[in-house]
Parts: structure tokens; C-alpha cells; sequence
């Protein structure tokens, strides 16, 4: 047998190809689970791709292609998160069980299925489940969490990523994200089950769903009260009174933040909203966009297509479960399409002055962003006297510093932020809420619009203001277990070498989060990093310029974020020019691009 035949003999041989063969031969995957693999020619990239893991649980769940395999979304892998997160309920006791669970779902293929089947699995370990009537978005989902007291909740939804995506998003019983203890608890409990049709056969039978005494349903009484908090977070309600006829154009682009968003505006009193047609209903083909992703200025172009026929000033978009938004601004005849940078110190700018100029700034209170989001943030909350925290990149961690400093400490949150268009006002809900977003942008509109200005000459007057900024997110997509890797061997050789800085670019410091190493490459004092380790790198380059690498934790991407600060716009715009060149050189290098 020469090399070539002894290589393939081992990778046939392999516990990814045994996988690959049980559930395309032992007639326990079903027959549609069998057809669809017996369709693949082995061995095959393919084959190694759906099989050669299973699809990690992290803080944030699962997220995974939809498909046969243990590393796909399937009615499998779903059964096997749900059962352990549901092991792990019960060990917490019959008190905790009977706090119960909520579950909603996006618009996504086979959303509300996985979600009435993790239901069913709940009822069938006896844990109360209140099961959404319809789809509803993330932010509905935390505040059902918190409203009844549950024990925590899922969501099924891939948020963002594209139509071929689905996923199984966990949360606490603060409303928040699962944190990384509870987290690490269930993936091991996850881990314990290796006989996944055994997990789905153990769920209560359909025909007993929906009439069990455990079983309760989350309806428009949900929505009502979820609608009145928000209310209670709009303070110039007479300017929206006064500038109702504001034009506005709205899409959900096919996802849950259609009714919420349009009830809560209409409510507050906007009675010009116009809702792109196309992208109004649910449709898990995602048809009118490439990627249903607000961040995308494409994905907008439909709804600035609809604000120019209409003479509208704004533009808002949700993604699929409402817990991102987009925004698009008039600028003279043409529309700006915002970074989540620019909403975000939008957004803490007007409710700082706002609250401040109304009396209801209290002392000790606190913003939260983190540390690939702007660093206006820092700028603008010491003008208003507020305290700056910084987490790691991910929600949960901002609804954790809620929950310590104000909810279990002595102070006040007011507003958090990431980049990647996510933010939240209040603290009935622990988790991005596009929602409220979306109302205190269309109440920020109005106030302008009484002041015959528009969101555009107000973000241009922040930068007068707080200065200048060059920000820019980049992201490299390498899909599959080969990608991985090459993500995985990128980020290694940067840390391998990052005494070295980065060609071309003046590093005086490099914070490996990771390792908790913090290498001052200009020799002074290395402050200590506070923060979880996580594999992320973070490059200063002086002022508060800074460069930052991370892998996603929910899509196969190698992601960067720069950002320059200056008092001008030009030397902001050259900075960025100079350390852009240098970063893609880099990681044209490094990936082999």
C-alpha cells in the first residue's frame, strides 16, 4: 500500500468518518437525513466539515448551516442543547424548574419547530416552559425572562448571519446572556450525550404540546407590557407630538422587529411611517438582501430607495431578531448610512443631555461599551460627569455589569453599546434591543426636526464637539474546518510575535487578553488587564488610537477594528488611510489571501 492509499485508509478510518456513516447508515437519522448524506462521496471536505465536531456551546449558545451532521442545525443538535440545558435546570432544583423557562424565535427556516421542540423537552424534565404564540425578537425574549421570573430562556435565531444559518441562543435568569459558568455547565452536560436520537425521542410528543399543565403560552399581553416600558424611556415626547408627521422609513428586512417596532412608534405618536413592502412579511429565504444584516449598507438600499420617493428623513432597520439596527440619515439629496459607532454616540449623547437637562442623571451613573467600540464613548461620558466601562466584545457582558452595578450595586445604568450595532436604554431588558433604538432615534429625529436639523447635523456637531473619527470594522471569511485553522494559525503567529508590533504602524503597547499579558513595547508601567481572557489582541498606538484583532465568536471571520482620533477630519482620514494599508498587507500575509 503506498502513502496516498495508507492516508486515505486512516481518514476513513477516522471517528468523523464512523460519525458520517452512523447517521447516513443506522436508519435512527431519518430517511431525508440519510438521503441528503448519501449523496456525499467519501472521503470529501464536505463530509469532514459537518462531522468533525460538534457544534460548540458557548456564552451565546450554538449558531451553525443548517444541515445533516453534528456540526450542523438540525433537529439533533437541537435536541442535544436543549437537553442539556435542561439537566443543568434541573440540578439547580424544583424551585428553579418551576420558575420556568421562555422561548421565542426569529424568522428563520425551521425557527419556530426547534423552538417548540426545545419546549417540549423542557415540559418533558418537568420545567414550566412560556412559549411565544409568534415570532418575537431577542429583546422581547429577556424581558419575558425578567417579567415572570423565569430561570432563564432560549431563543432560537442566527441574528444576522446569512439565510443558511440557524441557532439555539441561551440565556439567565437576569435576562442576559447564559454567563460563562452556567455556560461551561451546560456544554459539559451537552458533552455527556452522545445518543442524540434517544434525546429527541425523550421530548413530550406533539400532540401533547401546548395542553400541558406546564405549558404557557407568551401573547399579546407580552406585548403591551413590553411596549408600555419602552414608553417610559421617551423624555421629549412633546417634540414628537410637535413633528408627528415626521417622515419615516422602517424595514424589518423579513424579520421579528416588523410589529414591535412599528407598535412602539406609533404609540409614541409618529403617524408617517412607511414600511419597505418587500421586506415587511417573514420569509426565510431573505430574498430582497444578500445577508439580512442592517450593518450592510446594501441591505438598506431598498428603504433609502423608498425614503427618496417619500421625502423622508430617517431610515431604520432591524435585523432578523430585532436585536441590531440600522440606520440611514438625510444628508442634502442623498442619504448616510451610519456606522454603529456613529448611532452609538448618537444615541449616548441625547439620552446624556437629555436626562441631564430634565434632572434625571442621578450621581454614580454608568455607561458601558467595550473594547473595539469607539473611544468617543470615554470622551462623551466625562462631559456629562458619567463613568466609562469597558468590557470584552459580546452583550453579556455589558448586561453582567448591569446586573453588579446597578442592580446588585449602588449605581445607575444608563446606556451600552457595541460596534457591531447593538444598544440598549433601560434595564428591563439585558440584551441589544433594536427596538428601543429605533424609538429613541425617530424621538432624537423629532427633536432635530424642531429645530429645523437632522440627525446628520447633529453627528456633525458631536464631532465638533468630542472631535473627530476614523473607524473601521474589517472582517476576512475563511468557512469551514480549513478556514478555521487559518484563522486559528493567524491569530497564534500574531501572538507568537507580537513583541514585534506591527509593520509600519508606531505599537507602544499590545494587550493579549488571551494570555493576560501586557507587553509595553515603549517601556513603561504594563497596567493589569481586568478583564475574562479571551483570544483577542489589542494593538495602542498612541492618544487613543488603537488597533484590534479577534476571531467572531458566532461566524467563521477573522475581524479587525481600527480607529484613529483626531481634531480634524483629515488627519483622522490619512491615519486611518496609512494603518489600514498596513493591516490588510498583513493579513493578506498571514491568511494567504
Amino acid at each position: 500500500m503506498d502513502a496516498k492509499e495508507t492516508q486515505e485508509t486512516n481518514v476513513s478510518e477516522s471517528k468523523t468518518y464512523r460519525e458520517f456513516r452512523k447517521w447516513r447508515d443506522s436508519g435512527r437519522f431519518g430517511e431525508a437525513a440519510a438521503a441528503e448524506l448519501s449523496a456525499l462521496t467519501e472521503p470529501s471536505a464536505e463530509i469532514e466539515d459537518r462531522f468533525y465536531r460538534h457544534l460548540e456551546f458557548g456564552t451565546a449558545g450554538l449558531r451553525g448551516i443548517l444541515g445533516t451532521g453534528t456540526n450542523r442545525m438540525n433537529e439533533f443538535t437541537v435536541a442535544r442543547a436543549a437537553s442539556g440545558y435542561a439537566e443543568y435546570i434541573v440540578s439547580l432544583g424544583r424551585d428553579t424548574m418551576e420558575r420556568g423557562m421562555a422561548i421565542s424565535y426569529d424568522s428563520r427556516a425551521r425557527s419556530a419547530e426547534f423552538a417548540e421542540l426545545t419546549a417540549r423537552i423542557f415540559v418533558a424534565r418537568g420545567i414550566k416552559v412560556y412559549v411565544s404564540d409568534e415570532l418575537r425578537p431577542v429583546p422581547m425574549l429577556s424581558f419575558a425572562i425578567r417579567r415572570f421570573g423565569c430561570a432563564g430562556g432560549v431563543m432560537i435565531t442566527a441574528s444576522h448571519n446569512p439565510k443558511e444559518y440557524n441557532g439555539f441562543k441561551a440565556y439567565g435568569e437576569d435576562g442576559g446572556q447564559l454567563p460563562p459558568e452556567a455556560a461551561e455547565i451546560v456544554s459539559a452536560r451537552m458533552d455527556a450525550i452522545t445518543d442524540l436520537p434517544a434525546a429527541l425521542a425523550a421530548a413530550l410528543p406533539d400532540a401533547e404540546a401546548g395542553a400541558h399543565p406546564l405549558w404557557h403560552t407568551l401573547s399579546g399581553e407580552l406585548d403591551d407590557a413590553y411596549t408600555a416600558m419602552l414608553l417610559e424611556l421617551a423624555y421629549n415626547k412633546e417634540a414628537v407630538a410637535r413633528a408627528r408627521d415626521l417622515a419615516i422609513v422602517y424595514t424589518p428586512l423579513h424579520g421579528a422587529g416588523n410589529r414591535p417596532v412599528r407598535r412602539v412608534l406609533d404609540r409614541l405618536g409618529f403617524n408617517n411611517v412607511a414600511v419597505v413592502p418587500e421586506q415587511e412579511l417573514p420569509d426565510v429565504r431573505f430574498p430582497t438582501v444578500a445577508v439580512p444584516n442592517p450593518e450592510l449598507v446594501e441591505s438598506l438600499s431598498l428603504a433609502i430607495q423608498l425614503a427618496k420617493e417619500k421625502g423622508a428623513d430617517l431610515v431604520l432597520a432591524t435585523d432578523p431578531d430585532g436585536d441590531r439596527c440600522g440606520v440611514a440619515v438625510k444628508d442634502k439629496d442623498t442619504f448616510k448610512v451610519l456606522t454603529g459607532n456613529q448611532i452609538g454616540i448618537l444615541l449616548l449623547d441625547y439620552i446624556l443631555e437629555t436626562k441631564q437637562r430634565l434632572g434625571l442623571l442621578p450621581a454614580r451613573s454608568f455607561v458601558v461599551s467595550t473594547i473595539v467600540s469607539t473611544r468617543l464613548t470615554g470622551v462623551i461620558a466625562r462631559h456629562f460627569g458619567v463613568d466609562c466601562h469597558t468590557t470584552l466584545t459580546g452583550f453579556k457582558f455589558i448586561g453582567e455589569l448591569i446586573k453588579s452595578l446597578d442592580e446588585f450595586g449602588d449605581g445607575h445604568f444608563q446606556f451600552g453599546f457595541e460596534e457591531s450595532f447593538g444598544y440598549l436604554a433601560g434595564t428591563s431588558v439585558r440584551d441589544k434591543d433594536a427596538v428601543v433604538a429605533s424609538m429613541l432615534l425617530a424621538e432624537m429625529a423629532a427633536v432635530e426636526a424642531g429645530a429645523g436639523r437632522t440627525l446628520n447635523d447633529r453627528l456633525q456637531g458631536l464631532a465638533e464637539k468630542y472631535g473627530h473619527a476614523a473607524e473601521k470594522t474589517l472582517s476576512y471569511t475563511l468557512a469551514g474546518k480549513a478556514g478555521l485553522e487559518r484563522i486559528a494559525a493567524a491569530m497564534q503567529h500574531l501572538r507568537d510575535h507580537k513583541h514585534d508590533g506591527l509593520p509600519g504602524l508606531n505599537v507602544l503597547a499590545v494587550r493579549d487578553f488571551e494570555t493576560g499579558e501586557h507587553v509595553d513595547l515603549a517601556d513603561g508601567a504594563p497596567p493589569a488587564l481586568d478583564l475574562p481572557r479571551s483570544n483577542v489582541l489589542l494593538y495602542e498606538l498612541g492618544g487613543r488610537d488603537f488597533i484590534c484583532v479577534r476571531p467572531s465568536g458566532t461566524e467563521p471571520k477573522l475581524k479587525l477594528y481600527l480607529g484613529f482620533y483626531a481634531q480634524n477630519e483629515a488627519d483622522c482620514e490619512a491615519k486611518m488611510t496609512a494603518g489600514r494599508a498596513a493591516m490588510e498587507a498583513r493579513m493578506a500575509a498571514l491568511l494567504e489571501l
